[in-house]
């Protein structure tokens, strides 16, 4: 499986008309041409970022897809409006499951997403951190991180690391020359969310780690 963890820099104020947008024209038209839409987020610390991730079973599969959809009628309908609220939307990280870790997002696999229109938030909160690394981190992360984790009551729900493959769709444009491993943590509620130190790192990574917390939107498949 392949999956995108896209980042977008709105328009101030702009944020929440492409989710409602998104919401309404999108998900159901992107996954109509083979793809998945896993989540959508609004970013808890800059007002102006929308998170999302989509996914393909393979890089063949995901040119189809993209190819399908950029090239369809409800993206010709929309694209002028959804473009205008974006100052950038090419922070796109291309991923695939890490070695040795579960299933990712196995709950937004049997989704139960709510109607076009809905309003209502899941109360739950997201952390996605992001880690520059050498070689062989999925190994120690399994080994070596998990286990702290687990005993800090934390599990994550997803681990992901770079996939190298050429970009399929090169008219989207990806981050290239890096490798990151990213992991998504699940909290019930707002309150429940906390950081677990992790000393081990200190000599692991190649950067200062990114932490994303997030709030999925109404009509995310992760909630």
């Amino acid at each position: 499986m392949i999956y995108e963890l896209r980042q977008y820099t709105m328009r101030p104020g702009r944020r929440d008309t492409l989710i409602e947008l998104f919401e309404r024209e999108f998900i159901e038209a992107q996954e109509d041409a083979g793809m998945g839409v896993v989540a959508q987020f609004r970013d808890l610390d800059s007002p102006d970022l929308f998170s999302w991730i989509r996914k393909f079973p393979d890089m063949e599969s995901r040119r189809l897809a993209l190819t399908a959809f950029y090239g369809g009628p409800v993206w010709k309908a929309n694209r002028d409006a959804a473009n205008a609220t974006m100052i950038d939307s090419d922070d796109v990280l291309l991923l695939r499951p890490a070695a040795g870790a579960p299933a990712p997002f196995a709950a937004a696999d049997r989704p139960d997403r709510p109607p076009i229109g809905a309003g209502a938030l899941p109360s739950s909160r997201y952390v996605a951190t992001i880690y520059h690394v050498g070689e062989g981190f999925s190994a120690f992360f399994a080994d070596r991180v998990l286990p702290a984790l687990a005993e800090a009551g934390v599990s994550p729900v997803a681990c992901l690391e770079s996939e190298h493959a050429a970009n399929t769709f090169p008219a989207l444009p990806v981050r290239t020359g890096e490798n990151v491993f990213v992991w998504f943590a699940r909290f019930d509620r707002a309150e429940d969310e906390h950081d677990v130190p992790l000393p081990m790192l200190a000599d692991r990574l190649t950067a200062p780690p990114q932490r994303l917390r997030l709030a999925p939107t109404a009509r995310s498949a992760l909630r």
